[in-house]
């Protein structure tokens, strides 16, 4: 018999939003994603400083002490490979949204997450 099964999707929910991380996680939870929370960008550098890696990271745009602008630049200079994927609730054409694509990320989905929205990003990483 080969390995386990399917390695496990890993994945950093970073949101300074208690309720929107508790949402985006339980979405995750029900895709069969291990999900851990950083509730702001700092956090997330924090965790892959100390080791930690996942293979996607959902970072909100607006946070306290370090936005996703700042902390997807410092995660990509840092030289990390996850799949970094915005979330905001800016328009596809607004100024803030172009930047934070700018900075380093992969991908960018509009707040609220569903679940579909969240399986497509999924099947994308495992393509």
């Amino acid at each position: 018999m080969e390995g386990g099964g399917e390695k496990k999707v890993s994945c950093l929910v970073v949101d300074d939003e208690a309720v929107i991380r508790y949402i985006h996680m339980s979405l995750l939870k029900k895709l069969n994603v291990e999900v851990e929370a950083a509730e702001n960008g700092k956090a997330a550098i924090d965790a892959f400083q100390g080791g930690a890696s996942f293979d996607l990271v959902l970072m909100d745009l607006e946070m306290p002490i370090m936005d996703g602008v700042q902390a997807t630049k410092e995660l990509r200079r840092m030289g990390v490979k996850s799949k970094i994927v915005g979330v905001t609730g800016h328009g596809p054409t607004s100024e803030k949204k172009v930047g934070f694509v700018e900075a380093g990320l992969d991908h960018c989905l509009m707040k609220p997450l569903t679940i579909q929205s969240l399986h497509s990003l999924l099947q994308q990483l495992q393509n």
